[in-house]
């Protein structure tokens, strides 16, 4: 995988699969989202653990960026 790592803030409406968050001093890794509705996303870790999302809440992710290639196009 190319590109660099990049610190990103993230909501429920930004949150990727990929992401890398820290929560109680861990880092997880998303591995899947789930719309719950009222803006809410549970999101699964490949570590099997979960984490609801609500529309308001505001976290830094470690993310995977490549400057090469312009936004808006997937890698």
């Amino acid at each position: 995988m190319n590109g660099v790592i990049i610190a990103v803030e993230i909501d429920a409406r930004t949150v990727a699969v990929g992401d890398q968050i820290m929560i109680g001093g861990q880092p997880l890794v998303v591995r899947d989202l789930t719309a719950l509705g009222a803006g809410r996303k549970r999101l699964q870790f490949h570590s099997g653990e979960t984490f609801v999302m609500n529309r308001t809440t505001v976290l830094w992710a470690a993310r995977r960026h490549n400057p090469r290639i312009p936004r808006g196009r997937p890698e």
